[in-house]
């Protein structure tokens, strides 16, 4: 070995030796852990309630983060959003969601979700359970569940009262419609429109209601029963279409600012009749389609809105700020400087003095709460379980006297065999247990859809 060859291998050792010096050996009985890579990059709460309202072409994705820091996504777009989501949710979360809410089984409403949550991971979902969908759709929700992922319906239990769910610091997510079995489902043409989730999210004095695809035979159904529609910001229903968005409807919701969220359709959506009546009532109309995402953030007084891209000759950051529901001054005011790159945020003016006419204003929109309503956790923890929206809990299946219940090899939950879920197993994957007792000693948990 030459003297040049000698010297190059003890310098190698040198270093290797100092490399094993600076790494820590790991305890006694215990393997060194991987260096995971970071999935979240969200910042943390800051106080302020943030809605975005994504780009997904042809479809809807809305993306709530409360402030305290819970996060809802409702809707998750086509298959084709699947991507974007899946890349711009970790940019917006510090944890998995805390829920996510399907309005309706339509596939421009779910499809995208299976990529979104495999991304961020989800606690809880919350689908309306309405009948005739599709079999993706069925098997979306078997696998999510699978994964540990809590599946419920908006079932309240109160005649009176709806569905809440509480985000913190003040913000709460009420369900308005459906309200099955405490009422029957809509019935006629598109029914599962008709039976859209529609949500109302309130923040101090502001407001958003997004209405999912609710027809206006939905809308009138609420105005009828006094539902609480007032608002800051609507989520405009079913992408601008004609059918929906009536002008009763518009008059009672009365929002400083429309968000429509369509991409390149054959229906033309928005319907030129839907935008005319936007602009009868003064309403500011953003589009997905024309704007980008849409994001708007509440102090609890007023929304600000920022667009992803802007008409020529109008500054990168341009916001525009709309009052809050029980404020005097005028829905919109002008578009507000661009934002400072260093802070990221626009500086909002004081807020504005409040008399005794909007103090009653807002009661009148905002009424209080009965001693029965009903709040869900967003928690870790069991939700309680659904009604069955179609029909009562069905009778347990008798094979030779003895009462059986069935689970998937791939899941940890057991079913009634009649139950929807269960009648998906594949049949290489079905197991059977005589009684509920041997199911639980198995350590198999009771689904929530059928409660066996």
């Amino acid at each position: 070995m030459s003297r040049h060859v000698r010297t190059l291998a003890v310098l190698l050792g040198v270093l290797l030796a100092s490399a094993c010096e600076q790494q820590p050996a790991p305890a006694d009985g215990q393997k060194p852990s991987p260096t995971l890579a970071r999935r979240y990059f969200g910042r943390p709460a800051d106080g302020k309630l943030h809605v975005y309202f994504f780009d997904v072409g042809q479809g809807d994705a809305t993306l709530i983060v409360s402030p305290t820091g819970r996060t809802v996504l409702v809707d998750a777009g086509p298959a084709t959003a699947g991507t974007h989501l899946a890349n711009r949710l970790p940019e917006l979360l510090t944890d998995k969601l805390d829920l996510v809410v399907l309005t309706h089984p339509h596939p421009d409403h779910y499809s995208g979700l299976a990529a979104a949550v495999g991304a961020v991971g989800a606690r809880k979902l919350l689908e309306p359970q309405l009948p005739n969908t599709l079999s993706n759709y069925d098997a979306l929700l078997t696998s999510l569940a699978g994964n540990g992922v809590e599946v419920f319906s908006p079932s309240p239990s109160s005649a009176d009262e709806p569905l809440r769910l509480p985000l913190g610091g003040d913000t709460e997510l009420t369900v308005l419609w459906p309200r099955a079995p405490t009422e029957p489902l809509l019935v006629g043409d598109s029914a599962q429109e008709l039976n859209s989730i529609v949500l109302r999210l309130t923040y101090k004095d502001t407001a958003v209601l997004l209405t999912g695809d609710a027809r206006e035979r939905t809308e009138s159904h609420l105005l009828e029963r006094k539902a609480p529609l007032r608002a800051t910001l609507l989520k405009v229903g079913a992408h601008g279409d004609g059918a929906a968005s009536s002008a009763p409807f518009l008059d009672a919701v009365h929002p400083g600012a429309a968000i429509i969220s369509s991409g390149v359709n054959p229906r033309g959506n928005p319907a030129k009749a839907v935008l005319d009546r936007m602009v009868v009532q003064k309403i500011r109309v953003f589009r997905t389609d024309r704007d980008g995402e849409v994001h708007a953030i509440s102090d609890g007084q007023r929304f600000t809105l920022t667009t992803q891209r802007h008409p020529a000759g109008t500054p990168a950051g341009t916001s525009e700020v709309f009052a809050g529901l029980g404020d005097s001054a005028p829905a919109t005011q002008p578009a507000l400087a661009a934002l400072k790159p260093t802070s990221g945020q626009v500086a909002l003016p004081a807020a504005v003095t409040k008399g005794k006419e909007a103090e009653a204003s807002r009661t009148a929109v905002a009424p209080a709460r009965s001693q029965g309503n009903v709040d869900i956790s967003l928690d870790d923890g069991p939700t309680p379980a659904p009604k069955v929206v179609r029909n009562e809990r069905p009778a347990p299946m008798k094979r030779s006297g003895k009462t059986q219940y069935v689970a998937s090899r791939n899941s940890k939950l057991f079913h009634l065999p009649e139950c929807r879920s269960a009648k998906r197993i594949k049949e290489k994957n079905l197991i059977s247990f005589p009684n509920r007792d041997e199911a639980i000693a198995q350590h198999y948990e009771p689904a929530r859809d059928c409660k066996p």
